[in-house]
């Protein structure tokens, strides 16, 4: 494996870790999964970037974090970082051994409201002509939201939202709250978060899921009783330092995310 650090801004970067091509297996372009990690637009979770791609290495598949634009950067400066981001991994498809069909985006919490965001705003004229390419470049083909921050409404995590869009928050917060700007472009989904989350009401998730069925867009919702919000991979070598964050009836959601991925990897 290589691990490769590409700026991608004054601040944002992308690490890129490249599993090696070999003669010996039968797959020589591997999925990319991009990990945006959470900290509700004012920080990044170490606990939600590194370990987590590790398991889709893991897994076969190659992947990245990005270490996005956070306050007192406001939007749509992560935005353009992720689509750069995107961009980026598929120019380079061919050198990396990367299926450019096959590149997924994943966030956690705020982290989340940026891969949901993305997905339903690719397409919007304004993204490509910022970043001086075409549409087609920064299509994502799956999206993974981890107790995604979505919604500006009623149960939204309002502390994302004045960090993402500084002192006019609450005249731009309805134009940004997710389940709103969903369509038929937004790519297959998987979701997962927690009945008991004190910080991003499982609303958020449920929300998202009713958007998507409701344009037809393939999606998996899994709702774990168990569990406050920020739990990463929810394992024991992954808790906080005061020994938080660990539930093992959550530790599933990355195998049943490694099932839904291979369905998606075969185009099931």
């Amino acid at each position: 494996m290589r691990i490769e650090k590409i700026g991608l801004g004054d601040t944002a970067s992308l690490t890129v870790y490249l599993l090696d091509d070999s003669p010996e297996v039968a797959i020589h372009d591997r999925p990319m999964v991009i990990v945006c990690p959470g900290g509700a637009y004012c920080s990044l979770s170490d606990r939600e970037g590194e370990p987590v791609a590790m398991q889709f290495t893991a897994m076969g598949y190659h992947s990245a974090v990005l270490r996005y634009s956070v306050a007192p950067a406001h939007h749509p400066a992560a935005l353009l970082e992720l689509g750069r981001a995107v961009a980026t991994v598929r120019s380079h498809a061919g050198r990396w051994c990367v299926d450019g069909r096959r590149i997924a985006v994943l966030g956690f919490s705020a982290g989340g409201h940026l891969a949901a965001l993305y997905c339903t705003q690719w397409r919007k004229p304004w993204l490509s002509e910022c970043l001086a390419c075409k549409s087609a470049d920064l299509a994502p083909d799956a999206m993974i939201l981890c107790y995604p921050v979505v919604s500006a409404g009623e149960y939204a995590h309002e502390g994302s939202f004045m960090n993402l869009l500084g002192d006019d928050w609450q005249s731009l917060k309805d134009g940004l709250s997710v389940e709103k700007l969903v369509s038929a472009d937004v790519p297959p989904a998987f979701i997962w978060h927690t009945f008991e989350d004190s910080l991003v009401p499982v609303q958020n998730s449920l929300l998202m899921a009713r958007a998507l069925a409701d344009c037809n867009v393939p999606v998996e919702l899994h709702i774990f009783q168990n569990g406050d919000h920020g739990l990463a991979l929810a394992d024991d070598l992954g808790r906080r330092v005061d020994g938080s964050l660990c539930e093992p009836t959550c530790q599933v959601w990355i195998h049943l995310l490694h099932v839904w991925l291979e369905r998606w990897r075969k185009g099931l």
